[in-house]
């Protein structure tokens, strides 16, 4: 008996199984992954073999760390449904916890290869550190300030004796000029000629002295700084052969019964952590004990980080930089898996709408789930509709851009001077724009500013996230139209226009903290995302004239 593949404790007998297993990048989670999370979260609030701190005790103040944890429902050999459950990464500072499937390849194991290679490094780091500390390498690095500190200040001070005694001779010989005969104004002049030769004379030997003396003591420094670097230098090579030996230990299962590690993979470059996610353990453990994967799910676990926006027991997708290459090129092979949901909405029967209409520009209003632009796979889009509804157009076309599930009101220019001139109009932030929203929950303030800096999610795109370092600034403002049904109708006033700027001042902790209703990606899925570019206006580019529009939301 398999003691890891989990009973149900709900009577799932009533319920239909799927036909096709989850496709785990974009997904609403089945019936059965649904009770099985259930079932593991009631777990989790119960258990007592282990503590982590997920960020519910604010007595706690130890570092808040919330968990992707995931299920899989399987069916055994026998036709017996069951489930299998996960973490990511470690878990308490563990990877084997009871109820749990087991990592891929244990590195924590004391005796094995990587916990003795990981002590190698650390003697490496403890010699550097010895040596960076030593009080003689202290001492020298001081002496070699103090030298170019006192070489700086001598230099420095027969510089200035040259210009001062610079400008007493050009006096004396201003002043021998009108009182001297020719004879006797020639002599003065070599004589100050000869004073002047000797000044620099003094400057260069001072320089080729301080020169000597900091080469001598850099030697002296060079001596500690070379037995860093060969130190460094091993740890690197010594680090990167375990990370090789490391990469070429995880290996994975798939339904065929075939073998690949991540070396393989990933052609012997694999991100960090790759491997240490939910859905590669959960299927790597089915296969290797004949369970049939039929659906699965992942959820998010306690506080959100203060960068990524994570909420507690939502369903998240799996990661693309480290889970997409390893399940879609490998694990899912021959698995019977759900079409990719964006790959199936074609979207051929979503068309735009001309709201306005003339030589130089037309402004439309675009339906969710329609593309802005034609994508790697789906090629009906906004351009490509207007391209053929104005096929004189030389464009560029596409001032700005929606978010795909976004809808509302988008500018169109038909020639380039339009879109240079467009373009200025934004980049001044001298086009309004007003969005209209619905929150999946209430907010505590009626209005007020959001100023938080994105960029992309490289392990998720397109997801961005928050990063006070190398974020883009990114500001809105907001005022609540009302609320009701646990709803807030919110109008934005975006001044910057960031790639999902509003979606994620919306759901991040540190913006209003509630997604907006129907957001797959920060929050949770509905029938559409509740986003509407409902109102623009700008200068035409031609006439010079002021207009707006204004497009009721069709929530």
């Amino acid at each position: 008996m398999n003691l890891l593949f989990l009973p149900f404790k709900t009577d799932i007998s009533h319920i239909e199984l799927p036909e096709k297993f989850t496709y785990p990048f974009n997904y609403t989670p089945n019936k059965l992954s649904e009770i099985s999370a259930k079932e593991l979260q009631d777990y989790l609030t119960k258990q007592i073999e282990w503590k982590h701190n997920f960020g519910f005790d604010t007595t706690n103040k130890s570092l808040a760390i919330g968990k992707m944890f995931g299920v899989l429902v399987c069916k055994d050999m026998n036709g017996n449904l069951g489930q299998l459950w996960a973490f990511s990464g470690k878990l308490a500072e563990g990877n084997q916890w009871t109820n749990f499937v087991p990592t891929v390849f244990d590195m924590l194991i004391q005796e094995g290869f990587y916990k003795k290679g990981e002590a190698v490094l650390n003697e490496y780091n403890s010699k550097i550190k010895a040596i960076e500390e030593d009080s003689k390498y202290h001492v020298l690095l001081s002496e070699q300030e103090e030298i170019v500190r006192e070489s700086q200040l001598e230099l420095s001070q027969q510089k200035s004796r040259i210009k001062f005694l610079k400008s007493q001779r050009q006096l004396k010989r201003d002043k021998a000029l009108k009182e001297l005969s020719a004879d006797s104004y020639s002599i003065l002049a070599n004589e100050l000629n000869e004073e002047s030769k000797k000044e620099n004379i003094i400057l260069k030997k001072m320089n080729k002295k301080w020169n000597v003396i900091i080469a001598n003591k850099k030697d002296e420094v060079d001596t500690y700084l070379k037995e860093i670097d060969v130190l460094k230098q091993l740890r690197k090579d010594k680090s990167t052969a375990l990370q090789q030996q490391l990469f070429k230990k995880y290996t994975f299962l798939n339904v065929k019964g075939v073998t690949k590690s991540l070396s393989e993979i990933f052609d012997n470059n694999p991100p960090a952590g790759a491997g240490e996610c939910c859905a590669p353990k959960l299927l790597h453990y089915a296969f290797s004990n004949n369970l049939q994967p039929l659906c699965m799910a992942e959820f998010w676990w306690g506080k959100s980080p203060n960068s990524e926006i994570r909420k507690h027991q939502n369903f998240y997708p799996s990661c693309r930089s480290k889970c997409e290459p390893i399940l879609l090129k490998h694990m899912l092979k021959g698995l019977n898996v759900e079409d990719n949901p964006l790959e199936q909405e074609i979207n051929l029967n979503k068309s735009i709408e001309i709201v306005y209409d003339d030589e130089w520009l037309a402004v439309i209003n675009k339906p969710c789930g329609l593309l802005s632009v034609p994508g790697k796979r789906i090629k009906n889009s906004v351009y490509t509709q207007v391209q053929q509804m104005y096929p004189e157009a030389t464009g560029p076309l596409m001032v700005h851009r929606l978010d795909r599930a976004t809808s509302g009101l988008m500018i169109i220019a038909k020639d380039l001077q339009t879109y240079i001139a467009l373009q200025k109009q934004f980049t001044a932030r001298l086009v309004k724009k007003r969005y209209i929203a619905l929150l999946d929950g209430i907010i505590a303030s009626k209005k007020g500013e959001i100023n938080l800096p994105l960029r992309v999610d490289l392990d998720n795109r397109p997801q961005q996230l928050v990063c006070y370092k190398h974020g883009k600034p990114s500001k809105t403002s907001y005022n609540v139209v009302k609320v009701e049904n646990n709803t807030t109708l919110i109008h934005f006033f975006p001044i910057t226009g960031r790639t999902h700027q509003l979606r994620v001042h919306s759901a991040h902790i540190k913006g209003l903290n509630t997604p907006i209703l129907g957001d797959d990606l920060y929050g949770k899925p509905n029938r559409r995302l509740f986003l509407h570019a409902e109102y623009v206006s700008f200068k035409h580019p031609v006439t010079d004239r002021d207009i707006q529009f204004e497009l009721e939301n069709t929530f």
